[in-house]
């Protein structure tokens, strides 16, 4: 079933009634959605259970969200294929797969669900969706390396957005992405003539990874 679909044409595939006979089943109010009667011809969504007449025509699925500290070394791949794939690693019974990535080398905060629909509003508003990173270098940090970090630094034929960074010592800085270029963070260091020794992600969004140690993970509604 897709998100949009409307309760009177799920009525009409499920009991092979007519679109007519559909509505007024609905307008008679034998339908109840999540355990309420229902009287309009609503919108459906995965998570609604439906009943008509007693009888449950639809369980509503139950959606999972958890945070999950990706260790280093990890690539963020379900693919069994691939050595050191997530799946591997992962206890969970249901099927979550991971919102976004995080790069082998990397590690830190990554969110598993079995939300389609947060996946997608993930991947529409990447551009308006906070990502701090707490980054460790190999060499001092020197004010003009912040300056330039945060203005933008040309990577892959185009100039990265402006972000926020913030010096926390002489070799670890803080950085919040509104981006999600392929290995930006380190690329953007590389060109200033700096290379990452450590990388973790600690927000996305709302979403943060507080204590959690690597493997480690928490469930949170969203």
């Amino acid at each position: 079933m897709t998100f949009r679909k409307r309760l009177q044409y799920f009525l009409v595939k499920r009991l092979n009634i007519s679109n007519k006979n559909a509505l007024e089943c609905i307008l008679e109010g034998k339908t109840k959605i999540n355990s309420k009667v229902i009287f309009e011809n609503i919108i459906l969504h995965p998570e609604d259970s439906i009943e008509f007449e007693g009888q449950v025509l639809q369980e509503g699925k139950q959606f999972i969200y958890v945070a999950f500290y990706k260790p280093r070394g990890i690539e963020t791949t379900l693919n069994q294929k691939i050595p050191e794939n997530l799946r591997n690693i992962l206890p969970f019974k249901e099927a979550l797969f991971p919102v976004g990535r995080l790069d082998k080398e990397s590690e830190g905060l990554l969110i598993l669900t079995n939300d389609g629909r947060t996946f997608d509003k993930t991947l529409r508003s990447e551009h308006q969706t906070e990502k701090e990173y707490l980054v460790t270098v190999n060499k001092e940090i020197t004010d003009d390396f912040i300056q330039k970090m945060s203005n933008g630094i040309p990577i892959l034929g185009k100039l990265t957005l402006k972000c926020k960074v913030e010096k926390i010592d002489d070799f670890a800085f803080r950085i919040i992405l509104m981006q999600g270029i392929n290995r930006q963070i380190r690329r953007m260091c590389y060109k200033l003539n700096y290379k990452v020794l450590k990388l973790i992600r600690v927000r996305i969004g709302e979403v943060e990874l507080e204590n959690l140690q690597p493997n480690e993970y928490r469930y949170f509604k969203p």
